[in-house]
């Protein structure tokens, strides 16, 4: 059977989603909301903000969308998975209490505690005085955490008690990151790679999918300011069989089970973010959706029809469904407007675009169409480049030659994504 569907977002992540849906022979018709130049070139756009549920409920309604696949976490933390249900239209995505796994901090640790899934210690404060006296005793410095939706923004690692004293401020007094710093997490500093576990999951059956690693800071060597990420590879050569089969039985396959026996059965993709320490793995974060830009490292690399799956999930039956993956490494590069995260200019013109190699995905986040129908920057993560090859070596060689091909005023991206992908733990 043919489907509409509507997809909720206007990122790299969504462009990455709508180029899979469109392989599908049962999709009839792509509405994206609000899309962005990348999605209306696959589908129709529509102008409207994917947390306004009542808006999102009339275009479902309007579109006779069979399924409404959900993007990023705020229109699911805004309750846009239950407004839909209760309007009889089948969603992929969590449920608001569901979505909690990531839209708090301190529910999603509480949750870990129950289910005996590894973790930092924390404690969640709701006074800055009181964090902060906590933070006097500790004998090492901490993270702190926005225990909200901080668009990836919100944690800092501290490398001293006094600059975790002033994150504390930050997020509570001066409010940085809005509401979501109303109250935050104090937690134990972990020390290890890191990789992303996405699985898709109908809160019974998970089917887990390749292990990926994004790059969070802005320069190279992994220095400056954490950004929504600045490049993306899988699958991690460094990452042990039998440490990854762990993660996904101890940590995601738990968490479901949890999550379903506390009365919120989980629709859509869980995606923990894992540190691997000397102890083992250990759960960083959980998300409510697929990671961004950790999509179009994944989705290339997916064989079986994104459609299908997604339908199955939202209506319980994902057993009933093969998922393959290709064995192909991929490796994506972000590249940036100048100044991000920080302040940057937009409107200029993206350039070299038709010069990119066949087979190589430029998937659009930050880009729209001027008055002249120009691609134009329109944010701080304008695009991601991604390839694909046999190794990891040769996918990052093959993006970062694609790269090179772009050109807009301030472009910045960096260099050294992926450098590391096959190196062994002990090495790094």
């Amino acid at each position: 059977m043919s489907l509409n569907v509507l997809l909720l977002g206007s990122g790299g992540r969504e462009h990455a989603l709508a180029w899979k849906l469109a392989q599908s022979p049962r999709l009839a018709k792509l509405w994206s909301a609000p899309g962005n130049a990348g999605t209306a070139a696959l589908g129709e756009n529509v102008d409207l903000r994917a947390t306004d549920l009542d808006a999102v409920a009339a275009l479902a309604a309007q579109v006779r969308a069979d399924l409404v696949i959900v993007g990023p976490e705020d229109p699911l933390a805004a309750g846009v998975a239950d407004r839909l249900a209760a309007e009889g239209v089948a969603v992929f995505g969590p449920t608001r209490a569901t979505a909690e796994i990531e839209c708090s901090k301190a529910f999603a640790k509480a949750l870990m505690a129950e289910a005996g899934i590894a973790t930092a210690a924390a404690r969640a404060f709701d006074d800055p005085e009181a964090a902060k006296r906590y933070i006097r005793t500790l004998d090492a410095a901490p993270v702190v955490k926005a225990d909200g939706l901080a668009a990836g923004k919100g944690v800092t690692v501290c490398a001293s008690l006094d600059e975790a004293e002033a994150a504390v401020d930050r997020a509570m007094r001066e409010r940085a990151f809005g509401a979501a710093g109303a109250r935050v997490l104090i937690e134990e500093r972990m020390s290890g790679p890191e990789t992303s576990a996405h699985a898709f999951t109908d809160g019974v059956t998970v089917q887990h999918m390749p292990f990926s690693c994004d790059h969070k800071r802005a320069l190279d060597g992994d220095a400056g300011p954490n950004t929504g990420g600045m490049g993306v590879y899988s699958p991690p050569g460094w990452l042990d069989d039998a440490v990854a089969r762990q993660i996904e039985r101890e940590v995601t396959e738990r968490a479901v089970r949890a999550l379903t026996a506390a009365g919120r059965p989980y629709r859509g993709v869980l995606y923990p973010g894992i540190m691997v320490t000397e102890q083992g793995p250990r759960v960083v974060e959980f998300n409510c959706r697929f990671g961004d830009p950790e999509a179009q490292a994944l989705l290339p690399r997916l064989r079986s029809d994104l459609l299908t799956i997604c339908e199955a999930v939202a209506h319980g039956r994902l057993s009933a469904v093969d998922v393959e993956w290709g064995v192909e490494a991929t490796v994506g590069v972000v590249m940036t407007s100048g100044g991000y995260p920080g302040e940057h200019r937009t409107g200029f013109p993206i350039n070299g675009l038709k010069d990119v190699d066949t087979g190589v995905q430029v998937f659009l986040a930050g880009a729209r169409r001027d008055a002249l129908g120009r691609l134009v920057t329109a944010g701080g993560r304008v695009l991601c480049v991604v390839a694909s090859a046999a190794t990891a070596a040769e996918a990052r060689a093959r993006a970062y030659d694609n790269v090179r091909r772009i050109a807009f005023e301030g472009a910045h991206y960096r260099t050294d994504i992926a450098a590391r992908a096959d190196q062994p733990v002990s090495a790094r």
